[in-house]
């Protein structure tokens, strides 16, 4: 197989358009999701498309042995990963007292302990033959605590942190880590998580544009990208670090809270 990338939760959405957009270079793909039928269908489409190999890997990454059981069927497979793209992750809005508890340990396990396992596992590959690349998947609202979600974007600050420690700590090398901090973007999220519901979702980039920013950025070895905001977005953003923090999360409690 040719410049592989391994795309965790590649079934629909931002990450389906990623495996697209990776494929229309003529290069390979392992697909992980536990959806079977929608990777069986995307594996047909873009092997028929593109010439190219797919390879699936069906795995729920909220199971606590999925990350070991993807690397070893991978070197079983006996192929190199060139190309790690972690997007495996959900959200899930509401006070966190009246949340059910196994939703948020499931949310902690995929966002945070399967990504950092599966970056563990594969990377000490990456160093030795010292190249390749790797992308998170964290957000905008990694740099401020967010009421209503507060374990989502806790989630996401640790990987924000996380894949800019690793940058540095690879900056001696070849290998790049890509930290992904999207803003709203037209996918399924936004209706599982309940947040279609509030203003955070009024205004949604497209997929393709998202995934183009995404894929661009990680191969141009950037460290960090956010992609799509509106004006109105990026003027909050410069704002943030001149608000009182009381101000900033009753504010940004209002923004989440469900219209009726």
């Amino acid at each position: 197989m040719k410049h592989t990338a391994l795309i965790t939760w590649a079934s629909s959405g931002i990450w389906k358009e990623l495996a697209e957009i990776h494929a229309e270079k003529w290069w390979d793909l392992i697909l992980v999701a536990r959806s079977k039928d929608k990777l069986e269908q995307i594996k047909q489409d873009l092997e028929s498309k593109y010439n190219i190999k797919v390879i699936l890997i069906i795995k729920d990454l909220t199971d606590v042995n999925a990350p070991q059981e993807i690397f070893d069927e991978v070197k079983w497979e006996k192929i190199e990963i060139d190309y790690l793209i972690n997007n495996a992750w959900f959200g899930g809005q509401w006070y966190f007292h009246e949340r059910n508890w196994q939703d948020d340990k499931n949310m902690i396990q995929l966002n945070v302990m399967a990504l950092t396992e599966l970056t563990r596992l594969f990377l000490p590959d990456f160093v030795k033959r010292n190249s390749w690349k790797i992308l998170n998947v964290s957000s905008t609202a990694s740099f401020m605590p967010w009421p209503l979600q507060a374990v989502y974007f806790a989630t996401k600050s640790y990987v924000q942190f996380f894949s800019n420690a690793l940058s540095e700590e690879l900056s001696n090398t070849n290998v790049s880590v890509t930290n992904l901090m999207p803003w709203a973007t037209e996918t399924k999220f936004a209706k599982v998580s309940n947040m279609d519901k509030t203003g955070l979702f009024d205004k949604t980039a497209s997929v393709r544009s998202v995934a183009e920013d995404w894929y661009n950025a990680m191969l141009d070895w950037k460290m960090d990208i956010i992609s799509w905001l509106t004006f109105g977005q990026k003027i909050m953003f410069y704002l943030i670090p001149f608000t009182p923090k009381k101000v900033l999360l009753k504010q940004i409690k209002n923004m989440q809270e469900i219209k009726k």
